[in-house]
């Protein structure tokens, strides 16, 4: 009798109890096969270790990462449907480039972080640049805009594709696309003269010597792909902190149960077998509780605001 008065006083305690008793949808504002889905699909399969229940990988792509979002936002905040990609560039960068149907950080409660990824230039292998200067000089001497193959419009790698042509004075622009698989299946193409992506969505066609990496844009050189000079080691002045990838709930969603899937994500990072996982899909394992991944967030938001400040990359509405 008083754990159920207990119960009916605080319905916080009544969640945790009850919880989880269905499958948790993950749900990915980006189509099956980019960096966001493969990294979620390897945290749902080691989730069955951690949860008493199924984690099921959900696809809602299109819209530029926006109706994905949008349906976690509107959806019931019971704990049962959950963003994965939150933290990208649809949360740091989009909000300073267009109006959009809800508020990242209000109507959005921060779970974990899970990884970071840094963001890479790639051009097929049969280019002529074997670095980004190359790249760039040879750029100036198209008689047309060449163009560059983006996972979505108005996000991260879009952004710092836009930045990297604009410092390195050549005209280019970015097609978007459902995300980063179908941005390098367009370069791969020939439909574009480079792409925009993560070192995971590139790396498998690297090894087969279909593409080249020139670059990687963040302060320091990416541990996975070392050898990568960075955008400013090759005289270009331009560096974000990459892409986040995290775990978002809708706002309401109960203390309890954000303190559940806090944690028992955590069981899944800290997992063996999902560091070795992560390992083979060129994806660093970066847990962050959500104190620390909600900073991350802002603190990302505020510097890509000064980066599109700074470059006038402000898109038109």
């Amino acid at each position: 009798m008083l754990l159920v008065g207990l119960a009916l006083s605080f319905p916080g305690l009544a969640a945790a109890q009850d919880y989880p008793k269905k499958q948790i949808s993950l749900i990915i504002p980006y189509a099956a096969g980019g960096s966001t889905d493969v990294l979620a699909r390897a945290l749902a399969k080691l989730s069955a270790k951690h949860f008493p229940v199924q984690v099921l990988v959900v696809n809602q792509a299109g819209g530029a990462g926006i109706p994905g979002r949008v349906a976690v936002v509107n959806a019931k905040p019971d704990g049962y449907t959950l963003l994965f990609g939150y933290g990208s560039g649809e949360d740091l960068v989009t909000p300073h480039t267009m109006k959009i149907p809800y508020h990242q950080f209000k109507d959005l409660v921060p779970v974990c972080q899970i990884s970071i990824v840094s963001l890479v230039l790639s051009v097929p292998s049969a280019h002529p640049a074997k670095t980004l200067r190359e790249f760039a000089d040879w750029a100036k001497k198209q008689n047309r805009q060449i163009t560059g193959a983006v996972s979505t419009r108005g996000a991260s790698v879009d952004i710092t594709m836009q930045a990297i042509m604009k410092v390195a004075e050549v005209k280019a622009e970015t097609i978007p696309f459902r995300g980063g698989a179908e941005a390098v299946t367009a370069v791969l193409g020939g439909h574009t003269d480079f792409a925009g992506n993560t070192p995971s969505e590139v790396l498998p066609h690297v090894k087969a010597g279909r593409l080249r990496i020139l670059a990687v844009c963040l302060r320091e050189r990416d541990p996975i792909i070392p050898d990568v000079p960075t955008f400013m080691e090759q005289g270009f002045d331009v560096f974000t902190m990459g892409a986040i990838r995290g775990i978002g709930a809708p706002k309401g969603t109960p203390e309890s149960v954000v303190s559940y899937l806090e944690a028992n994500f955590k069981k899944v990072t800290e997992d063996p077998e999902f560091h070795a996982t992560a390992k083979e899909i060129y994806h660093p394992v970066m847990y962050r509780d959500r104190k620390a991944f909600l900073k991350n967030m802002t603190d990302g938001f505020e510097m890509y605001g000064q980066l599109i400040e700074k470059l006038g990359l402000k898109e038109q509405k």
